[in-house]
């Protein structure tokens, strides 16, 4: 039985009025990278994946193909969970390894990428039961679907390290804690690298990346219908920030930006050649990986790599809760 995003209740998300005032009237302007992926920032994320310069869904993709089959058996999973699914591209990959009747629930915050890609996965995957779940999973409980059996949530794409490390910790403890004993954790991430490299993945000659870091303030515009806020005014740029090991994406202004957000009523000022932050992208090495998920209550299953070690998929179990020995 399969379920398409049309007939299935979904958990709306509305816009984080809060996180923006938070953001753009900080000393230090910047938004959440959520406000990147809108159904337009959706499509050219995809792009992003396919331009020369970006490895990591390349390399990615790559260890899936080979080890899907052993991650699923690992897992022992009748049901997957994505964070942050997107068009579900890689995933299929994983799916081809799931028994018929498994439970695959996509969860991402614009259900119009959520609809598309449900259908066509309903069409694709036809003893596939298809549970879309609409959530910002960033800031809130991460959400579950009830069902039995063991559980894989997928995070992929190297998405984790667009937390700081004070989210990523808030993060992988709520998701430890919405998890039940032997349900499993798939971890993308990009392991650190050349500098080189690093940055010309975020600077594409093709400007898709630029277009879509761009994209945030088209989100903005429409969204919150702000007045006197343009895309034509803001230059992308994306840096390595050794200190931090991470890519930091910004928008500088061209020149004096002066709009107004009506359901605020507010003004928002950046002066020209001021900058607004964007995107982090934090950058791992193996060690870094396994103290977080270690600290939040999971334990290392194990981990595969590509041969040219630029990208690293993690399994980690939860384990039942240790209980205090009476004295």
């Amino acid at each position: 039985m399969s379920t398409t995003a049309a007939n299935t209740t979904v958990a709306n998300t509305t816009v984080a009025v809060d996180h923006i005032v938070a953001g753009l009237w900080d000393e230090q302007p910047a938004l959440p990278a959520r406000w990147l992926y809108d159904e337009r920032g959706s499509k050219l994320f995809d792009e992003i994946t396919r331009v020369p310069e970006y490895y990591p869904t390349r390399r990615e993709t790559a260890i899936l193909r080979d080890s899907a089959r052993s991650i699923v058996a690992a897992s022992g999973a009748s049901t997957i969970v994505e964070l942050g699914s997107g068009t579900s591209t890689k995933t299929r990959l994983l799916l081809d390894e799931v028994p018929v009747g498994a439970t695959y629930a996509p969860v991402d915050v614009s259900a119009e990428v959520l609809s598309a890609s449900a259908t066509t996965l309903a069409g694709d995957y036809p003893g596939l039961e298809i549970v879309p779940i609409e959530a910002d999973f960033t800031t809130a409980e991460v959400p579950m679907p009830t069902v039995a059996g063991r559980r894989l949530v997928a995070f992929l794409g190297g998405t984790i390290g667009n937390f700081d490390e004070d989210e990523r910790t808030g993060f992988l403890a709520r998701l430890a804690a919405s998890l039940s004993p032997g349900d499993s954790f798939l971890l993308g991430t990009d392991l650190i690298k050349d500098t080189g490299r690093l940055t010309a993945a975020y600077n594409d000659k093709g400007g898709v990346t630029a277009d879509f870091n761009r994209n945030v303030i088209e989100a903005l515009r429409t969204q919150m219908r702000a007045e006197g806020l343009y895309a034509d005014d803001f230059d992308h740029l994306a840096r390595w920030n050794p200190t931090a090991h991470r890519i930091e994406m910004r928008l500088r202004a061209r020149r004096d930006v002066n709009a107004y957000f009506p359901s605020l009523d507010r003004h928002w000022r950046l002066r020209q050649g001021a900058e607004l932050l964007t995107e982090i992208s934090v950058k791992f090495t193996r060690g870094m990986v396994a103290a977080e998920v270690e600290a939040a209550g999971f334990t290392v299953s194990d981990a595969w790599s590509d041969p040219f070690d630029d990208f690293l998929l993690t399994l980690c179990r939860k384990e039942p809760r240790m209980e205090p020995r009476p004295r």
